[in-house]
């Protein structure tokens, strides 16, 4: 077994040379470079893929988890800065246990008890939350080692990732093969593709879960970020945050994001709601979601001037304002991450939609194909 001091030895000598948003004079010349990330027990080698587009901005992704573990962006003046929490090395990865810049599955978000059926036949998830399944369980796709590729797309430099889902992983029924395409745009665009089919009948419903702080600032709260959701109803919880299988009105609430509205206005209102999420942890309903890609959201950082749009194609988007967060682990550049620096912006299918049949359907059958779009935007305002 490889000794894990010689591991972070040699991945923070690595890390030190790239996940700076500042590039040296050889690889700035380049549009994709790939390097060694370290290693896991196993011996298993982990790659990271630099990635730079037309217009300077950057991506680091890894092939474990499919993470994002670094995005640079300008802000008004053209400074580029990291939008992203992270960590140093691959350690940090393996060792954190809040999903940051996965890709989750095989269903993002919650499962009540960990139970659903298909065709009457009922799974056991695993239950990795309270009573409760989340994110895929306790591997699931974000501890997995993915195939990957890098390649020049006529829209930016791509890398390409695919997993197979054995049948009976965390529980889930069927062998599902899952393609996910991440792609730098020059029109500084995070450009996500999935695709996935099974064998089995099965439930489906990845999301991207970086946790973003857009002022490039990771020492500040995000609670001043004005917030544009485009929907007129959002799915409560309980106080398992458990979907209830309502669709409720946000209108006269806290939820009420269709003007831009400044995160940290009402997250402290007497809001039962606002209790149960320990702050906004919760599914917007997209208004008149018909599977085509239109934006849903937006996010804007006055002092900065960077705006992220956020295009889907899915009927939901989960809004999670970091509330658990507290400082108790260190990401890049020795940062101890503190109490709502950071929030994450998941497209997906309503959370508990296996057991809510008023929820729009994440069955996948034999002979089809599932298909998501999610494009992170940025521009400057």
């Amino acid at each position: 077994m490889i000794k894990l001091s010689s591991i972070i030895t040699i991945v923070f000598i690595t890390s030190f040379l790239i996940l700076s948003c500042k590039n040296n004079s050889n690889t700035e010349e380049k549009m994709i470079d790939e390097k060694e990330f370290g290693k896991l027990n196993d011996g298993s080698v982990v790659t990271i893929y630099s990635l730079k587009n037309e217009k300077g901005a950057t991506a680091k992704i890894t092939n474990y988890g499919a993470i994002v573990v670094s995005l640079c962006v300008p802000d008004k003046n053209g400074k580029m800065e990291d939008v992203v929490f992270g960590f140093d090395s691959l350690e940090g990865y393996v060792n954190n246990k809040t999903f940051i810049g996965t890709i989750v599955g095989r269903y993002g978000n919650r499962i009540g008890k960990g139970k659903f059926k298909i065709d009457n036949e009922e799974y056991q998830v695993t239950v990795n939350d309270g009573n409760n399944h989340l994110h895929g369980g306790n591997v699931g796709f974000y501890k997995a080692l993915w195939n990957s590729k890098a390649e020049m797309t006529a829209d930016g430099p791509s890398v390409k990732l695919e997993y197979l889902s054995k049948d009976g992983e965390e529980g889930y029924p069927g062998n599902l093969k899952i393609q996910v395409v991440y792609t730098l745009t020059n029109n500084n665009e995070l450009d996500i593709k999935y695709t996935a089919t099974t064998d089995k009948p099965t439930i489906i419903n990845p999301t991207q879960h970086s946790y973003f702080n857009i002022s490039g600032n990771m020492e500040k709260t995000i609670l001043d970020n004005e917030l544009w959701i485009d929907a007129d109803y959002y799915t409560p919880i309980d106080s398992e945050s458990i979907t209830t299988g309502k669709l409720d009105s946000v209108q006269n609430t806290p939820f009420d994001f269709r003007k831009p509205t400044k995160i940290g206005l009402r997250i402290n209102d007497e809001n039962e709601q606002l209790k149960n999420g320990q702050g906004y942890d919760h599914n917007w309903v997209i208004n008149n979601a018909d599977g085509t890609v239109k934006k849903v959201c937006t996010l804007y950082d006055a002092e900065s001037g960077r705006l992220m749009e956020v295009l889907s194609d899915e009927p939901g988007i989960q809004f999670y304002s970091g509330n658990f967060i507290d400082g108790t682990f260190t990401g890049k550049n020795g940062i101890k991450y503190q109490h709502r620096t950071a929030l994450c912006l998941e497209n997906q299918h309503y959370p508990d939609s296996p057991n809510k049949e008023n929820f729009p359907s994440v069955r996948l059958n034999p002979g089809e194909t599932y298909s998501q779009h999610t494009i992170y935007r940025f521009l400057i305002k």
